[in-house]
């Protein structure tokens, strides 16, 4: 059995693909730089040149596939599932969005999942909340540098994900028939404040981290100027832009707290429980906790 990963290089994909090479399976990556996925990947796993911005670029690595990992991009997912299916594929497994399930999210990943639910092939949805890997790209750069956070929010709780868990749920997918016609959504198996996530970081790394409260204005500013992650969705993540992009109220300036984060539902009550892995896969959810530690070399 054949199975076709894009987006192979990611934090999950690459993640995805080293579990189903471990189990065995022929794995092949697609890839728009074969030389940059070969370091990577592991050893054995085969590439295929191709964009899902260009389906017709995608028959090639479509040969013989009966399974796919599907990474989404909205603007080409009904050309895409189209070939795929043709193609002979079988079941997709879609890296989607928690925001899917709370009703946020209707013009970028449930357009994914539609084309591909509607193609005929059989399917999984996987739908993350927050990554604890945002922590990671917000946070990073000024732990490393002053081992500091400047957060405006930091009492503001949530059930981050750590992408362990997205992969497991999602190779386990791919291997068996067990999740089909399954939307699975995913967090973390503990609330904690962002105040709770620096202490987690601060006891991974053995060493104290100063948490200082700045305002939305002004972690808007820093995160602009950091770039990557933090400048993408700074408007959206400190309350100045809602889910669908639309500026706040100039009159009421940003939100009193964050918008929900772009892979998360709505803000729970702390007693609610929320769907993790262990539903899934019926293991243990990592914790913060456990992120910190397989990450604590990130932070140095």
């Amino acid at each position: 059995m054949t199975i076709l990963v894009t987006g192979a290089t990611g934090h999950v994909g690459r993640l995805v693909t080293a579990r189903l090479r471990d189990a065995g399976a022929d794995v092949r990556a697609l890839t728009r730089d074969p030389a940059a996925a070969a370091a990577v990947l592991p050893a054995g796993v085969g590439t295929a040149v191709g964009d899902l911005a260009d389906p017709d670029s995608l028959r090639p690595a479509l040969r013989g596939v009966e399974r796919m990992y599907l990474f989404p991009f909205p603007g080409t997912a009904r050309e895409v599932a189209a070939l795929a299916a043709r193609s002979g594929v079988r079941h997709v497994v879609v890296l989607s969005s928690g925001a899917v399930t709370a009703g946020f999210d209707t013009d970028f990943h449930l357009p994914v999942e539609r084309a591909v639910a509607e193609s005929g092939m059989a399917w999984t949805f996987v739908r993350p909340g927050e990554f604890m890997l945002n922590k990671l790209w917000l946070w990073g750069p000024s732990i490393r540098s002053a081992r500091v956070v400047h957060e405006p929010f930091p009492e503001v709780p949530w059930y981050p994900v750590h992408e362990a868990d997205i992969a497991d749920v999602a190779a386990e997918a791919l291997l068996t028939d067990r999740h089909t016609g399954a939307a699975h959504t995913l967090n973390g198996p503990e609330l904690l404040t962002r105040e709770e996530q620096v202490a987690a970081i601060a006891a991974a790394l053995g060493e104290d981290i100063e948490l200082v409260r700045v305002t939305p204005a002004e972690a808007r500013e820093r995160y602009l100027a950091q770039g990557g992650f933090a400048a993408d969705n700074a408007d959206f993540l400190l309350g100045f832009t809602d889910y669908s992009g639309q500026a706040a109220d100039p009159a009421e300036g940003p939100a009193e707290g964050p918008a929900a984060d772009p892979a998360e539902a709505q803000e729970p009550a702390p007693a609610a429980k929320v769907p993790t892995a262990a539903d899934a896969t019926g293991r243990p959810a990592r914790t913060f906790a456990d992120w910190a530690r397989d990450h604590a070399a990130d932070f140095t």
